[in-house]
């Protein structure tokens, strides 16, 4: 490797890897504000959302490439040209594209590092981060009883408390009303008042346990009739004075519940493309097969008086000029009979619509799994693929600006970036809704941006001074003294029509 390669190399490599780091950085600060309220306060280990943010740090890693790769291609060689060291190898007789060689090399790598990323790691860390983040939103608050409030989010129990000193654990005035949870329907069963009480865990946090103290309980026993009260229900209500009463509650509808992950691996994330294309040509067949047969299903909502198909071939009517006489002839029908047809026809039409509107609706619904799946699959592609497109658009780019440094650099890469996301996003909804072929929509946005690197490159190759601010100041000084020209040209002419006349 030459040293020129070498110099080009050593400046790409730092931003790259700095810039890798912000981009996941942010986007998964962008994560984390999403589902802020539903992460906090959860009765759920420091590991757990350790394991969380790592998972989804890996997931935002393809998004983040491509970002990387156009800001660090574009720090790099707008530090190049800024301090004239892309002049200098210009002046050696070394072109613009062999300067970027062996950047290209490693773009060309990054590439392929992706979509292997896109196609193995991704999948995995998608099923492991989404099941994870399920189970964290769908876990119980941490057990918070407060004031003056009924808390009701143990299984069972309703609880309200006067007074929770400092320590957490003393009360005063409690109510607690008891119910069955097989039967919301019958109501509180049972209520305990108590003037005093601790409230503790045992077991690992297992069981709660309240010590209640000085207190009576009230109870209600016999059939209820399904909840709902009679004056024939049998009841017999028991009332009972306690000094010291324990109650023990179970806790295992706190705390992170694991769910099955093979509950998520139907989901396209979670697939390679290998997967994605089996399950989207299943998708294709079945969408074919159901469509092929919507027209001999719906013979069966029609009736016919006479079938020719059914008959011998021997007796079968032959078309002629006494078929077209018998069509002539106007029924002669009782009014009965007539409305008997005019029901059954009106039955049949509705039958068939309502056959229509249903397959319409499947395979709609069909149609665009297929679509998703297909997406997802070409996808794996793309955003690989967007990396040397991005390299395409940046380093020109930087040669160009010749502006390095976190200023210029990420303003032009934040732009298209939201441009290559904006279009991605246009593209992938004309393909899920069917509106184009599903590779168009997936490689929309590539192929846009691609034709952009290539006129940079372009420009790049001839020494454009395409953002220089003193071209366009002198193209307008020469643009409005031409204007005054012209429009002193045309007042002289005017001025000597009138002198001639």
């Amino acid at each position: 490797m030459k040293k020129i390669d070498k110099l080009v190399l050593r400046s790409f490599l730092g931003p790259f890897v700095l810039t890798l780091c912000i981009v996941v950085f942010i986007f998964l600060m962008r994560l984390i504000s999403q589902y802020l309220n539903e992460l906090v306060g959860k009765d759920i280990d420091f590991l757990n959302y350790v394991k969380l943010l790592g998972f989804f740090s890996l997931i935002t890693v393809p998004v983040a490439l491509p970002l990387a790769v156009l800001l660090s291609s574009l720090m790099t060689f707008g530090n190049l040209g800024e301090f004239f060291e892309l002049t200098a190898i210009k002046s050696a007789g070394i072109s613009t594209w062999r300067a970027m060689r062996s950047v290209m090399v490693m773009v060309a790598m990054i590439t392929l590092f992706s979509f292997w990323y896109n196609n193995e790691v991704a999948p995995w860390a998608n099923l492991k981060g989404y099941s994870l983040l399920y189970d964290i939103k769908t876990a119980k608050a941490t057990l918070n009883i407060k004031e003056g409030i009924f808390y009701n989010d143990l299984p069972g129990y309703n609880i309200k408390v006067d007074k929770k000193f400092a320590d957490q654990r003393s009360l005063k005035g409690l109510v607690i009303y008891r119910h069955p949870t097989s039967d919301y329907n019958a109501g509180n069963r049972e209520v305990i008042l108590a003037d005093s009480g601790l409230m503790y865990t045992i077991n690992n946090q297992s069981y709660l346990v309240f010590e209640l103290y000085k207190g009576n309980q009230y109870s209600e026993n016999g059939q209820t009739g399904g909840g709902s009260y009679s004056p024939s229900d049998n009841r017999q209500f028991t009332r009972s004075y306690f000094d010291h009463y324990k109650m023990v509650v179970s806790l295992e509808s706190f705390g992170l519940k694991r769910t099955d992950e093979n509950q998520f691996q139907y989901h396209e994330y979670m697939k390679n493309a290998k997967e994605l294309q089996k399950v989207a040509d299943s998708l294709k067949k079945e969408y074919k097969k159901t469509k092929d047969g919507l027209f001999p299903q719906s013979k069966q909502y029609f009736s016919y008086a006479f079938r020719a198909e059914t008959l011998p071939k021997a007796t079968a009517p032959k078309y002629g000029k006494w078929v077209d006489s018998l069509l002539k002839k106007k029924p002669v029908a009782l009014p009965s009979e007539k409305e008997q047809v005019i029901a059954s026809a009106l039955t049949q039409a509705q039958n068939v619509k309502s056959y229509a509107q249903s397959n319409k609706t499947y395979l709609t619904d069909k149609g665009k799994t297929w679509y998703r799946y297909d997406l997802e699959m070409h996808h794996k592609y793309t955003q690989a693929v967007s990396c040397f497109v991005m390299f395409l658009l940046g380093a020109p780019l930087g040669a160009i600006i010749k502006k390095g440094g976190f200023g210029i650099p990420v303003l032009v890469s934040v732009l298209f970036f939201i441009l290559s996301y904006v279009l991605t996003l246009q593209g992938d909804k004309w393909a899920k809704d069917g509106l184009v072929w599903v590779p168009f929509g997936a490689w929309f946005s590539n192929t846009l941006l691609i034709f952009v690197g290539i006129y940079f490159a372009d420009r790049a190759l001839k020494d454009s001074r395409l953002f220089d601010k003193d071209v366009y100041i002198i193209w307008w000084e020469r643009m409005t003294k031409k204007w005054q020209q012209s429009s002193a040209l045309k007042k002289w002419r005017g001025n000597k029509a009138i002198y001639s006349n």
